[in-house]
């Protein structure tokens, strides 16, 4: 038997910062951009939830996707009882300004499956500055 999981009232997810990291590196000729990222997720249900894993969706501007699932975050399975609350942060890598969208998967205490969505977010690289040739 394969339970649905339910999207548990009260268990929230918000972004809490999201970060360019100005130094750009290139690999292959590609300039890569870094976008760390801070999360909360607060538990205002009356149950307490065991989180398990996460997947982020990410919808490039160039048309494709790319999806980012698996066990833990950051590397823990945290408990969150009511009224309490889990942040982390983590980052991105990417050549492409992106749209991050996700959700956080878990048990609550009955054992049920449960998740939590997050609001998608941008990752937008900013523009270039131009080189003035006038200052060559």
């Amino acid at each position: 038997m394969n339970e649905e999981s339910t999207e548990l009232e009260g268990l929230h997810a918000s972004l809490d910062k999201l970060v360019h990291h100005k130094e750009k590196s290139t690999v292959k000729g590609i300039n890569l951009h870094a976008f760390i990222y801070f999360i909360t997720i607060r538990n205002l249900s009356d149950r307490k939830v065991t989180l398990l894993g996460r997947k982020w969706i990410i919808a490039n501007s160039d048309g494709t996707t790319t999806v980012v699932e698996g066990d833990k975050i950051v590397g823990e399975t945290p408990t969150i009882g009511p009224g309490e609350s889990f942040s982390y942060n983590s980052y991105h890598v990417t050549h492409l300004s992106a749209e991050a969208s996700g959700s956080f998967h878990g048990l609550d205490e009955l054992k049920k499956k449960v998740h939590v969505k997050i609001n998608p977010f941008r990752l937008d690289i900013p523009d270039e500055p131009e080189l003035d040739p006038s200052h060559s």
